[in-house]
Parts: C-alpha cells; sequence; structure tokens
C-alpha cells in the first residue's frame, strides 16, 4: 500500500545571523490512508516544524516529502498551495478564525482559497450547502451565524474542524487541537475528530503532549532533538 503521506531524511536549519540552527535532523515518516499517527516530544523537539514541512507551509533545507508517491516539496509555490487546499486540512491549538467572520463564512473561506474567483462564484451554491452539512456534522447546525467571539472555545474547535474538513482532504494534520480545552470539551472534540477520522479513513497525524491521547492513536512516533527516537505501533503493544 503505498503511504498518502511520506517524509524521507528530511532536515530543516534555521539561520540565526550567520549561524545555523538546526531544528529536524534527518527524518524517516510514513502514514498510511486510515492510520492515527501520535507523534510526541517535549516543547523544541522539532514536532511543530515538522507538521508545518508535511503541509506545505515551508520548505525543508533536505530530504523528499510524498503525497501517494509524489515528490512535491520542489512544486511551485501555485501548484503547494493547490495541493495544500485540496489534499490537507489543518487543525491548529489556536482556531485561527477571522473574527468578522461568521462560522459559516469561515468554513467557507477554506473553499475560496482553493478556487479561483470564478470557480467559486460558479459553485457557490452547492459549496454553501456542504459548508452548512459539514457544521451541522460537527454539531453547529444552530450556530451557523455566530461569530468566534459568539462561540465557546469547544464550538470556535468543532468550526476549525469543519473547515478543515470542507475539501474532504486525504491527510489533516492537527497541532495541540484540545490545548485551550477544558478536559470534558477536549474528550468531546476528540471523539469527535476520531469519529469522522474513522468514517472517512483519513489519515491523521496528531502532534501532543497528551499521552492518553496519543494511545487512542494506531502509532505513537517520539521525537527528540530533531530525530524520531521510537515508534510503537499500539496493535503491536497491545497484543505483546
Amino acid at each position: 500500500m503505498t503511504a498518502v503521506l511520506s517524509a524521507s531524511g528530511i532536515t530543516k536549519n534555521y539561520a540565526i545571523g550567520k549561524r545555523e540552527i538546526p531544528v529536524l535532523r534527518g527524518v524517516d515518516l510514513s502514514i498510511e490512508p486510515g492510520e492515527k499517527v501520535a507523534l510526541l516530544g517535549t516543547s523544541g523537539a522539532g514536532k511543530s516544524t515538522l507538521l508545518h514541512l508535511l503541509g506545505l507551509l515551508d520548505k525543508p533545507t533536505s530530504g523528499t516529502i510524498s503525497y501517494d508517491g509524489q515528490p512535491v516539496q520542489s512544486l511551485p509555490v501555485a501548484e503547494r498551495a493547490r495541493l495544500r487546499h485540496q489534499q490537507i486540512g489543518f487543525v491548529f491549538q489556536f482556531y485561527h478564525l477571522i473574527p468578522e467572520l461568521t462560522a459559516l463564512q469561515n468554513v467557507l473561506l477554506a473553499r475560496m482559497m482553493g478556487s479561483s474567483v470564478l470557480q467559486y462564484w460558479g459553485q457557490r451554491k452547492r459549496a454553501k450547502q456542504s459548508a452548512i452539512a459539514m457544521l451541522e456534522h460537527v454539531g453547529l447546525g444552530e450556530r451557523l451565524h455566530h461569530r468566534p467571539t459568539e462561540l465557546s472555545g469547544g464550538e470556535r474547535q468543532r468550526v476549525a474542524i469543519a473547515r478543515a474538513l470542507l475539501a474532504e482532504p486525504k491527510v489533516v494534520l492537527a497541532d495541540e487541537p484540545t490545548g485551550n480545552l477544558d478536559s470534558h470539551t477536549a474528550k468531546e472534540v476528540v471523539d469527535l475528530m476520531f469519529s469522522i477520522q474513522q468514517e472517512r479513513q483519513l489519515a491523521f497525524l496528531l502532534v501532543t503532549h497528551d499521552e492518553g491521547l496519543a494511545l487512542r492513536c494506531d502509532r505513537i512516533v517520539r521525537m527528540k532533538d530533531g530525530r524520531i527516537v521510537d515508534q510503537n505501533n499500539q496493535d503491536a503493544e497491545n497484543n505483546a
């Protein structure tokens, strides 16, 4: 089976003055269709940097990132943006919702970003129907026209999840998605994400500090000092 997403020999250095600071030091990782992978490590281990590279928000210093077996890290900017909007869903800790827009408008923004003006205009009615259906699916059918300031933290994260899933991506990249939520709300949000993940058989990479949450994933990958130092398959662990 071809991995939906894979990284081979990924390094990332940042320049501070004349100094090169290595953040990632040769990372190899692959995620299969429908697989939930938790990425753990202390602050500064390189987890978020790796997530940004895999999500095509930045380029590695060296190494190869592939989607469905095709290298993508050297694609032109427009092609990288198209792939990002069509195949990758992002869920972040801080929601990144636009405060002036309603929940529905925030979700629709994802579709607008992935289309030209003419393309979006031609599909705007269908896009709106899809966005409403997605918000209903995450339990916000009665909150379509509320702005972020009128929503709870859990509701904001549900909007972010709906936005991430509107384009029907193959991969969801989540960076501490429950970090700003209380334990009860966090469990509700995780249950929702994992339910949709299983329903759609999405590849799912979750950056977290929560060991309990990581144990709900199929595999736990641990990072330290810019390297992957351990990978545990949960089924193998449970059957050992």
